[in-house]
């Protein structure tokens, strides 16, 4: 089969490549970047560049859709919400022109991205869910200032956002408040980047996720992991993490939720868990998410099973993934280490890791840890992972953060509809 994996600077883009290919697919890659790590690795077969999506999403699914009818047949599989939204939106065009997505309907993938409608979702579920308040204008704004308890979080109600315009947007981390002026000033923080805020109460504890396959809301393959480090220490994606076996509290929420969504294909579900085990309910991804390779590594082959869940309907279901296996990303651990040294950001209310004993656990080494993007078979994914970061992250960062800073010295709102590539 042929296999278009998008987002190819995305470490679950490397661990797609590898375990599509070993599967006996013909992969090509695919990245809005003149080169991507996913496609340094030996599994590939070919590369294209397609449009950036934040420039033109209808550019961006004419190429996906032109790269597919040179491959009749192709399963399309995008890595992020930017790719994914404007391919979900757009996709009677993908598959007039032969390709294939395992996605649910587009309404269901846009209320999975939505983080007010999947916290309601979850309350009517009877899962326990942060105080939210959803700000769209002053007067919620001024509601919500009276109304909620610090300290608080403040969350764009999306990842990303397609404007009207077919423009898509990075949305960007969460703000942290401890009290009112806190509050007001992380509120404008967001709304520079994002159209609807949500506040929510901060619930004190350490994420979790559980991730699953499922055949139209049947499931077919799930995973857990515990996470040792998180690359920014207030939440985030995982630096350095530990397969384990879902516990039932875990299990029973998170297929609750996309059982409820009747979903389609893979996704996770994010919880807070607090000091006494109690879970909260966080947020839907409804993709491949950045810790894939664990899952790969531990024997939860996600691609693979994909690919075969739409060339037959169905898949394999597989013995439970091994617990106890380790996997690090480098360079995400070397950024985890430098946010603890940079110290909490303003406003957070949570734990805080210490200094000294975050060097020294990264530096002591685990044998039989496995890497996100280093194998011995492949090593040219670390290295892209790390040029990629040098020499188009950073750079695209300080412009970013001139451009925040002269905005708000002239007075204007600094919205950068462009890429808002997260270091």
């Amino acid at each position: 089969m042929n296999v278009l994996v998008l987002d190819g600077n995305e470490n679950q883009a490397v661990a797609s490549v590898r375990s599509l290919a070993r599967a006996g697919h013909r992969v090509a890659v695919g990245a809005a970047t003149s080169w991507s790590k996913a496609g340094w690795s030996r599994d590939f077969a070919e590369s294209f560049v397609y449009p950036a999506p934040q420039q033109s999403a209808a550019d961006f699914v004419a190429c996906v859709a032109e790269q597919v009818q040179r491959r009749p047949g192709a399963l399309v599989l995008p890595m992020t919400e930017r790719t994914t939204l404007p391919l979900s939106a757009a996709r009677e065009r993908i598959l007039a022109a032969g390709g294939k997505l395992v996605l649910p309907p587009h309404a269901t993938v846009l209320r999975a991205f939505d983080k007010e409608q999947t916290t309601q979702l979850a309350a009517q579920l009877g899962i326990e869910t942060p105080r939210t308040w959803t700000i769209r204008d002053d007067v919620s704004l001024h509601e919500a200032a009276r109304a909620i308890t610090f300290p608080a979080v403040l969350k764009p109600q999306s990842s990303e956002e397609v404007s009207c315009n077919g423009q898509v947007r990075a949305t960007g981390a969460p703000v942290y408040a401890r009290n009112a002026a806190e509050f007001a000033a992380a509120y404008a923080e967001l709304r520079q980047r994002c159209s609807v805020v949500l506040a929510q109460e901060f619930i004190a504890g350490i994420g979790c996720g559980y991730f699953a396959l499922l055949r139209e809301g049947e499931l077919r393959a799930e995973f857990a992991h515990r996470r040792i480090r998180d690359v920014r220490p207030t939440g985030s994606g995982s630096a350095v993490r530990e397969s384990l076996e879902p516990d039932a509290a875990l299990r029973d929420a998170g297929l609750a939720i996309l059982r409820a969504l009747r979903w389609h294909g893979v996704a996770m579900v994010e919880f807070r868990r607090r000091p006494d085990g109690s879970l909260v309910f966080l947020e839907v991804n409804g993709r491949f998410w950045n810790s894939l390779p664990l899952a790969v590594y531990a024997g939860a082959d996600f691609p693979a099973l994909l690919a075969q869940l739409d060339a037959r309907g169905d898949c394999d279901l597989l013995p439970p993934a091994r617990a106890g296996v380790r996997c690090r990303w480098l360079l995400g651990d070397v950024r985890h280490m430098l946010e603890v040294w940079r110290g909490a950001p303003a406003g957070f209310a949570g734990e805080f890791p210490k200094r000294g004993r975050t060097l020294l656990d990264f530096l002591t080494p685990v044998p039989g840890t496995y890497h996100d993007n280093f194998m011995w078979r492949d090593p040219w994914p670390e290295l892209g992972d790390w040029l990629d970061f040098a020499l188009r992250k950073v750079p695209a960062q300080r412009r970013k953060t001139r451009a925040a800073q002269a905005s708000r010295t002239n007075g204007l709102p600094a919205s950068a509809f462009g890429s808002q590539s997260e270091i």
